[in-house]
């Protein structure tokens, strides 16, 4: 019993993985696609790519995830991180439909909280409050920063080149951000799922807590997450390329470039599960922002901010509904 629910657990998060690549698949092309540097499909095919080989450049934002919460031992435990699982899971379709650029992370990491709070287990608020939280609200802020700096940078280093020749070389060069966001995102968020799984495996007694990552599990987290990102998301990347602000290649070069750059230092400095969404949202804004403050649609940002506010609690309900019936089903029938 406690083995299929643990094969049930890893097929669930897989299945998470996979939506995380479709609905995050507009972090990493949407600035390149809306500014033609790359078409569609080309941009989706070297974003699965570059998803594909971030997963392995590291396993510290994984060993984050999985300290998030303590679930116990046995069935009881793997249900908890299934009912998280589902949690984020849901959350991750409803925004999806609705087209609006919510955080997969904060999604998972408020699904795990909120079945743990549901089955009176405990949740490691330490870590969630240091690698979690707080990353939550300064991401964005450093990204709106930095993109409204580097792009005023770049508008004073290129102010007497000719627009035209300017904007190619910049198409050009988004081939290289676009390719570094998408491994930024591979990085970040394929290590979360990674991180689910080895809470599983632990919470079977299968692994040891100083063991590391099976490289089975990489490979699986990397690929699902992969053939997410090639689905595709469109009805985020009109949001995310569009809506907000329409970009040049100048300003979608300095997005990505910023975007990504807070990726890997987060990763690798901080170990902390940071947003992709909310970093490069973020840094499209502050880009677009130098501008002129009213070029950046900030009734379609408004709208964005409050799927962020709500994702946490919201997919923390979620969860905790999931583990209620997951719990009857498993507990009570069985």
């Amino acid at each position: 019993m406690e083995l299929a629910i643990i094969v049930a657990v890893v097929v669930v998060a897989l299945i998470f993985d996979y939506t995380n690549g479709f609905h995050d698949a507009a972090n990493a092309i949407a600035t390149s696609v809306s500014t033609r540097a790359l078409t569609p499909r080309v941009a989706l095919a070297m974003a699965a790519v570059m998803n594909f080989v971030g997963a392995f450049l590291g396993q510290e934002v994984a060993t984050t995830v999985s300290d998030t919460i303590d679930p116990g031992s046995g069935t009881h435990g793997l249900v908890i991180v299934m009912a998280g699982l589902l949690g984020a899971i849901t959350w991750n379709l409803i925004t999806w439909w609705l087209g609006l650029p919510s955080s997969s992370s904060h999604a998972l990491i408020g699904g795990l909280v909120g079945s743990a709070i549901a089955a009176g287990a405990a949740a490691n608020w330490d870590v969630v409050v240091e690698k979690v939280v707080i990353p939550m609200l300064l991401s964005p802020v450093v990204a709106f920063s930095l993109g409204f700096a580097v792009m005023l940078a770049i508008m004073w280093a290129f102010r007497r080149a000719s627009p035209s020749r300017a904007n190619r070389g910049f198409r050009l060069a988004q081939t290289v951000s676009a390719a570094a966001m998408a491994l930024g995102h591979g990085l970040q968020d394929a290590q979360k799922t990674m991180g689910v799984i080895f809470l599983a495996l632990l919470t079977g007694g299968y692994v040891a807590k100083d063991d590391p990552l099976p490289v089975w599990v990489i490979f699986c987290a990397a690929g699902a997450i992969s053939l997410g990102t090639y689905s595709g998301g469109w009805r985020i990347m009109r949001t995310l390329g569009r809506r907000i602000i329409h970009l040049d290649p100048a300003r979608g070069f300095a997005a990505e470039s910023v975007a990504s750059s807070v990726l890997y230092t987060t990763a690798y400095v901080f170990e902390a599960p940071i947003s992709t969404t909310h970093t490069i949202t973020s840094a499209v804004m502050g880009v677009g922002a130098t501008k002129r403050v009213s070029a950046v649609r900030w009734g379609v940002a408004r709208s964005i901010l409050t799927a962020w506010v709500l994702t946490f609690p919201m997919a923390g309900l979620a969860a905790a509904i999931c583990y209620w019936i997951s719990h009857f089903f498993i507990e009570v029938v069985f």
